[in-house]
């Protein structure tokens, strides 16, 4: 089996050359070299790990890490899209199980360099190990904030209209949560045609139910009120529970908490509305009273409180 010099050195071939000028030393040596970016545009950080038991079947890394390495380079895509930022390079560590280490190594190496040469992103450097555990995976990602700044979860102000970029619901049950898009260009769109007017912004990894109260809570303590009939429900949810005669609360309950929807949740100056691209999906507004409500068909309003998904429950 090659030693992890070897497994470097197969990297590092792969990646032929890096997608930004803005890496001036790559994979190769004792730390990466990044030029300064553009006069005034602020560096973007953010990390995500993906551990098999917890993100992907026990036993599955051997057949599934093409996908796993796709999937966790697109997460971090994502965020980097959260904040309307261009991706530009990425870091990525890895703790390969012993057995069929050669061959987890390789298809992790190919997903994740095809996920990163999609959006021109350089893989620039990481680190591997091998050990008698479970598959784990962490990629640290740097990008660039878009002209005028980032766009953060704090700046929602009552009266913004709450927007999601696509339907929500049953990435689990379908697999669709190993095929994440990050929405990179969208998000590009919507600052460059709302400018201030874009408040906040998440990406929705954990569900509607529970991304929207970060929202809320960095806003300074602010609430929303949902739609229920506005809120739009993936297909998958509809093949997974069947189409006929379910209540609408159990749909909506699958679009707000099932997560890993990876689209966009962002809220806009009611004003900038005609500014909007076409295909996203007004599902709210914000309101002053601190509690996220859901409003039913027959008119009543009431307090959701449920949350999304959290890694330390039970």
């Amino acid at each position: 089996m090659p030693g992890e010099f070897d497994l470097i050195e197969a990297i590092r071939k792969q990646v032929k050359s890096q997608n930004s000028s803005l890496i001036e030393t790559g994979i190769g040596d004792d730390c990466a070299v990044i030029r300064p970016g553009p006069t005034g545009l602020r560096w973007l950080m953010t990390t995500d790990m993906l551990v098999e038991g917890r993100h992907f079947p026990m036993g599955s890394a051997s057949e599934m890490a093409y996908q796993i390495g796709r999937k966790a380079m697109a997460v971090n895509l994502s965020d980097i899209a959260a904040m309307a930022g261009k991706p530009v390079c990425a870091f990525a560590s890895v703790a390969l199980p012993r057995e069929n280490s050669e061959k987890i190594f390789s298809e992790l190496a190919r997903g994740l360099l095809d996920e990163a040469n999609r959006f021109e992103t350089s893989l620039a450097g990481g680190d591997t190990n091998s050990w008698d555990g479970p598959l784990v995976i962490n990629i640290t990602l740097m990008g660039l904030e878009s002209a005028g700044g980032a766009v953060l979860r704090k700046g929602a102000k009552p009266g913004d209209l709450i927007f999601v970029s696509g339907p929500l619901g049953g990435s689990f049950s379908s697999g669709r949560h190993f095929r994440p898009e990050p929405r990179l260009k969208l998000a590009g769109e919507l600052k460059l045609a709302l400018g201030d007017g874009l408040h906040a912004m998440i990406d929705l990894s954990d569900g509607l139910g529970g991304d929207l109260r970060h929202i809320l809570k960095e806003s300074g303590g602010l609430g929303a009120i949902l739609d229920a009939q506005s809120i739009p429900i993936h297909q998958d949810v509809l093949n997974a529970v069947g189409e006929l005669d379910k209540p609408l609360d159990i749909l909506v309950g699958k679009a707000l908490g099932d997560g890993e929807d990876f689209e966009l949740c962002f809220c806009i100056d009611p004003d900038k509305v005609a500014e909007l691209p076409e295909g996203i999906h007004q599902v709210g507004i914000i309101t002053e009273a601190p509690m996220l409500m859901v409003r039913w068909p027959d008119g009543q309003c009431k307090d959701w409180e449920l949350g999304g998904f959290d890694h330390f429950s039970k």
